[in-house]
């Protein structure tokens, strides 16, 4: 007599999401990454992180930092911060542009120095004018931005930036050491726009943020430049350690620029901008920043020169901090 089969029925369509039996499937992580992206859409993920990194995102960053600071320092009472949010959106597209437009402008000599050879126009993964056109659709579209919805004064001073970097300090880069100097001028304005934007007027307090962007620029600048004077002096870049590399006038610009920002980092609390707790600790900012600048001075080398520029981002941060924390009330 056979057995019934009744009661061992089998289902050949097992349920959904779990696997027939015998079939041993590769983990998730696996078999998600064995799936292959399409090849338009990787290249359109490039193609857009390239635009991006025309904009330099890190020197974006360290611009809308500035601005927030003093914005917050010129502001009474509480901050709007719907229009701080429109103050640092028209930053970010203004000054997006603006390096965007510099790095189409610095192509060819980008091509020449090894630490930017594989930024996207020198690689040749985007075409000039492609950065061109996106350069200043973005900084046009910051300029209007920051004109319509915070001021025309803080507008002004985000054009008066651009003007300078890509019409004086690109150019004179081929020409003259005192591109370092005159650099730091356009470099030091974000603040003033953040000033401007709080309120709604020029001032002395505004000035005396742009002297700390500027003085904390000399050092900060002339120790890359001595970090990578074999790139700068192959791009035909006519930075102080290139034209005078054997010399000491490099190290004593530095040194004097960290004694002039010490100084002029002490301003704010003695102008009731800050209180007591920044006074304190922009003097031993500053200090320790001149240490590192004096150390150099006294024994150059790459090393010392790579200690100066990491105290320069460290310095930078950490004073604004300050400054935002003790704001005077």
């Amino acid at each position: 007599m056979r057995p019934s089969t009744s009661s061992v029925a089998v289902n050949p369509y097992p349920p959904s999401g779990s696997p027939a039996s015998g079939v041993r499937l590769a983990p998730a992580a696996v078999r998600i990454a064995a799936l292959p992206v399409p090849a338009p859409r990787l290249l359109a993920l490039r193609r857009t992180a390239d635009f991006v990194s025309l904009t330099k995102p890190r020197v974006v960053l360290m611009i809308l930092v500035t601005t927030a600071v003093a914005y917050h320092l010129g502001s009474v009472g509480r901050s709007d911060w719907v229009h701080v949010w429109h103050t640092l959106a028209g930053t970010a597209l203004a000054a997006g542009g603006t390096l965007a437009l510099n790095q189409f402008l610095e192509r060819d000599r980008d091509a020449l120095m090894r630490r930017t050879q594989g930024r996207p126009l020198p690689a040749g993964r985007l075409e000039p004018s492609d950065a061109l056109a996106f350069g200043v659709l973005l900084a046009a579209i910051g300029l209007g931005y920051l004109a319509v919805a915070v001021g025309l004064l803080s507008a002004a001073v985000t054009l008066m930036t651009a003007v300078l970097y890509l019409g004086v300090y690109t150019p004179l880069k081929r020409w003259t050491p005192l591109c370092t100097i005159i650099g730091a001028i356009p470099g030091a304005l974000p603040p003033v726009t953040g000033w401007v934007a709080a309120r709604g007027e020029l001032g002395l307090s505004g000035g005396i943020l742009f002297a700390i962007l500027f003085c904390w620029q000399i050092p900060h600048t002339l120790a890359i430049a001595r970090l990578y004077r074999d790139d700068y002096a192959r791009a035909g870049i006519k930075v102080l350690p290139v034209v005078d590399p054997e010399g000491r006038s490099t190290e004593r610009l530095m040194v004097t620029g960290c004694l002039a920002l010490l100084g002029v980092s002490l301003v704010p609390a003695l102008m009731s901008m800050a209180g007591q707790g920044y006074l304190i600790g922009a003097l031993l900012l500053g200090a320790a920043f001149l240490a590192c600048s004096v150390a150099h001075a006294v024994r150059p080398s790459r090393g010392s020169a790579r200690h100066v520029v990491l105290a320069s981002v460290l310095y930078l941060p950490l004073l604004l901090a300050l400054m935002a924390l003790y704001k005077a009330s």
